[in-house]
């Protein structure tokens, strides 16, 4: 099967029209304007690839996605949110969760040099891309601070009552999964049940992530993208899924 190649008016090609092998790879070609993303995404497609390549498009089968009541909390992380949330009651947290307040350092931190990675799916386009989308509102940022100081956190994007997980960063232990226990709980509080992991690993599987056939992702998608979307604002998040103001530095 010849792979599409995709013209800036082209429209995406089914998503059960995907290649078996590579798995889930749709079309090639296009840019990544925000109206495109967000075509892409409200079909259950998303762009990866590398420098130097065409844009790529992909929907695998089967697809990972972490069901907000399977989250899966470790004995220690369990005992770090409590911890969090006596400090946040006292008002005296030296670690604490923010929305929004450095998007465009948590996907630069992402796109980072890991162990066993030559390179970066996270390239300069691709942050212009999604900080431009942050810029209309639909990308977010769930950062982990401590004394002041940007420690981890992921970004993503919220079509709706659906999240599509992006990337993950930690210059700390747990700081990564503090964020997204963090974003699981204001994701319950406003009834969004799925987030999208995309690919499959061990990492999200433990967190319980599992995978589900691309029809019945899509089929959710279309639903979910339709229902109001949490309202996302600039701020410090709490574990209830409150979102407050940052208190003023004097």
């Amino acid at each position: 099967m010849k792979l599409p190649w995709l013209q800036a008016d082209t429209p995406f090609p089914p998503p059960d029209t995907a290649l078996t092998e590579p798995n889930g790879l749709l079309a090639a070609g296009g840019e990544l304007s925000v109206e495109r993303l967000r075509q892409a995404y409200s079909q259950g497609i998303f762009p990866w690839y590398s420098q130097g390549e065409p844009v790529l498009w992909w929907s695998p089968d089967p697809r990972m996605v972490l069901a907000c009541d399977d989250f899966a909390i470790s004995h220690s992380l369990r005992k770090k949110l409590r911890g969090l949330a006596r400090a946040e009651q006292a008002d005296e947290a030296g670690i604490t969760v923010r929305v929004d307040t450095a998007f465009a350092d948590v996907m630069a931190a992402c796109a980072g040099a890991r162990p066993g990675q030559p390179g970066t799916w996270i390239t300069a386009e691709v942050q212009a891309a999604y900080c431009a989308w942050h810029a209309q509102g639909q990308a977010h940022s769930i950062e982990t601070w401590m004394d002041g100081r940007l420690i981890g956190g992921l970004y993503g994007i919220s079509l709706g009552g659906m999240f599509f997980g992006e990337s993950m960063f930690a210059h700390a232990t747990d700081a990564s999964k503090i964020a997204l226990a963090y974003l699981v709980g204001l994701l319950k509080r406003h009834g969004v049940a799925w987030i999208d992991c995309q690919q499959q690993t061990r990492h999200l599987a433990s967190l319980g992530a599992q995978p589900v056939p691309r029809s019945r992702f899509v089929a959710h998608v279309a639903q979910a993208i339709r229902l109001p979307a949490p309202p996302w604002r600039p701020g410090r998040l709490l574990q209830t899924g409150d979102i407050v103001a940052l208190a003023v530095q004097r």
